[in-house]
């Protein structure tokens, strides 16, 4: 759905909630207007609430949804390299209760809003991000879709797939080697068994974080780097997605 109405004003503002035992401090954006419209959560990469979810998050709600950029560790905190937070993340991944938690709190703040239709949400994820988007449709919440880019696919709960309700769009490098060709075998196999429908769209010579334009400058341009094609390719294909799960 685009909002055609060039002088709207874009609302901000951040939204405080509990979730997980933490105190979470996301971003809310959306044009000003009566109407209520689809909301769309926006879980970020595994270092927390970055600027590039927050960019993300904005520029679909220019294009007429409510969009919350969801906090990942609580008031706001973002690490500065892989190291220093990978620990936290394999507790969280071993535990998907935590991950799921913290994401439906971000749910339920999002619904809550009078802006929002709360029978058209749907959540995008990058990186973690869309392992978190993916938890929350696993546990059954009431979602139209996911969508992951560069999203973990793995899972400690692959059963749990029998309880998504939306659909799910991943978007994934064919060369990433934080998702390996095992791995997406194995998702394939949990959404058939889930009776799922869901889509893979592979991009050939991508690697990871291929969304981020900040990705170049970890030093590690053969693990994760940027890509301007996929990026364009993988947004166009979430936007036509977004439009067949709301319209």
């Amino acid at each position: 759905m685009i909002n055609n109405e060039a002088e709207s004003l874009m609302h901000t503002e951040i939204l405080s909630y509990e979730a997980d035992g933490l105190l979470m401090q996301s971003h809310l954006y959306f044009e000003d207007g009566a109407s209520r419209r689809p909301g769309i959560l926006v879980f970020p990469e595994a270092f927390g609430l970055s600027q590039h979810a927050k960019n993300q998050a904005e520029r679909l709600a220019g294009l007429g949804y409510a969009t919350l950029a969801c906090d990942l560790h609580g008031e706001g905190k973002l690490f500065s390299d892989l190291k220093s937070v990978s620990g936290i993340l394999e507790r969280l991944r071993n535990e998907p209760s935590h991950i799921r938690a913290r994401a439906k709190g971000g749910l339920e703040s999002l619904i809550a809003r009078p802006e929002v239709d709360s029978s058209r949400v749907g959540a995008i994820g990058y990186c973690f991000g869309g392992t978190m988007a993916l938890e929350l449709a696993r546990d059954g919440s009431q979602i139209a879709g996911v969508v992951g880019f560069h999203s973990g696919l793995a899972t400690v709960a692959p059963q749990d797939a029998r309880n998504i309700k939306g659909k799910v769009l991943v978007c994934i490098g064919a060369d990433d080697p934080v998702i390996p060709a095992d791995q997406r075998t194995d998702f394939e196999k949990e959404m058939r068994n889930g009776g799922v429908d869901w889509q893979m769209h592979l991009y050939g010579g991508v690697v990871h974080s291929f969304t981020n334009p900040e990705a170049d400058k970890a030093g590690r341009t053969e693990i994760s780097r940027y890509n301007a094609k996929a990026a364009d390719r993988s947004w166009a294909s979430m936007l036509a997605f977004l439009k067949e799960i709301f319209e």
